[in-house]
């Protein structure tokens, strides 16, 4: 399986529970998220893929230049849609072409940002590792806000976990 292959079914995963979750669910804030909704958690992963996106086809992501789309976080369907394009957006891509990352360590806006090498497919493989990340999250949130929605017991876990779990460990 190849990058672009992951970050197709994570997205599918992502628009399939985006599908299932009741408007007011997605929207409501939740205490367990100190006052954000499950579509924040959702919001701050379609920018991650939104950065990518655009920065691949200029040559340069930068992840702290996010669009924050506040419709993103209160329509669920609205979400799904824009994932999907980012997603077509980056089939095009040359896994293995060079991309520069503007990194960002610190809070200080006069800080200098370092500008490092890495290629698509890497970058890839950063947005998924974030996505799920995040995806575990969401599905804490969902537990405590909407407990009879039934959700894939490896949304949020790591491939590399699921294969641990499935030799008996």
């Amino acid at each position: 399986m190849n990058c672009k292959q992951g970050t197709e079914i994570i997205i599918g995963q992502m628009k399939d529970l985006l599908g299932r979750i009741a408007p007011e669910t997605y929207a409501q804030p939740l205490q367990l998220f100190n006052g954000s909704s499950i579509g924040q958690h959702f919001r701050h992963i379609v920018d991650f893929y939104g950065c990518l996106s655009r920065g691949v086809g200029e040559g340069r992501v930068d992840y702290a230049q996010r669009q924050r789309d506040t419709r993103v976080e209160t329509e669920a369907d609205y979400a799904a849609k824009v994932l999907n394009d980012y997603f077509i957006g980056m089939q095009a891509a040359d896994e293995a072409a060079t991309v520069e990352i503007v990194a960002d360590f610190s809070s200080d806006l006069n800080e200098t940002r370092p500008v490092v090498l890495s290629t698509v497919g890497r970058e890839m493989m950063y947005a998924y590792d974030h996505a799920v990340h995040h995806l575990a999250m969401i599905k804490m949130g969902l537990k405590a806000a909407a407990p009879s929605l039934e959700i894939d017991k490896n949304l949020g876990v790591a491939p590399s976990t699921v294969k641990h779990w499935n030799t008996g460990h």
